[in-house]
């Protein structure tokens, strides 16, 4: 087994949050992991993407290569765009409906959810507002998590384990906040 996935969005989504929850989950599950991130303009709302790797047996790189994605998991809907020359036919698209308007030529937002859905393999979340309803507005990432899940070679009790290790630290209210949302994600 082995399943690849772009991660996307912009600084301050946590993108490198989803990518480390993952990436703890398959560890404690026993799977073998490797990745590797760009941060670019991260603190200033740039552009941020993580490869993460994910198999069974040793992964010989960081990479994902052109067209091998099994997922882009994208936090803003324009990113998950930019990076569909990287997902594999079968591959899934899973991203938040959220826009980040960070640039001045920024497309029309509907425009680029009817482009998103055009891919025909894509899961689309309203990832602020479940997280909101999930008592953490900050947890919409952990949505994205719960959203992905399914997907992911990766059994839910290990990402709910990943989850309270992650926010074990910021309280049990945090904790139980953050796992509400990856199960509205998971629904």
């Amino acid at each position: 087994m082995k399943y690849d996935i772009i991660l996307a969005g912009v600084g301050g989504q946590g993108v490198l949050s989803v990518a480390a929850c993952i990436a703890t989950s398959a560890m404690l599950q026993g799977l073998n992991v490797r990745q590797s991130e760009v941060h670019g303009m991260a603190q200033r709302g740039g552009a941020v993407m993580s490869h993460l790797r994910i198999s069974d047996k040793e992964i010989p790189g960081d990479l994902v290569g052109r067209g091998n994605a099994d997922m882009i998991l994208s936090m803003e809907p324009l990113e998950s765009l930019r990076y569909l020359d990287y997902l594999n036919p079968e591959g899934k698209i899973v991203t938040s409906s959220e826009t980040v308007i960070n640039i001045p030529d920024y497309p029309d937002e509907s425009e680029i959810i009817e482009n998103v859905k055009a891919t025909g393999v894509s899961v689309i979340v309203d990832a602020k507002a479940i997280a909101r309803e999930s008592g953490n507005m900050k947890a919409a990432n952990i949505v994205i998590v719960g959203a992905a899940s399914s997907y992911l070679p990766v059994e839910q009790k290990y990402i709910e384990q990943a989850i309270k290790q992650m926010f074990s630290a910021k309280g049990e209210d945090v904790v139980e906040q953050n796992l509400k949302a990856f199960i509205s994600g998971r629904a």
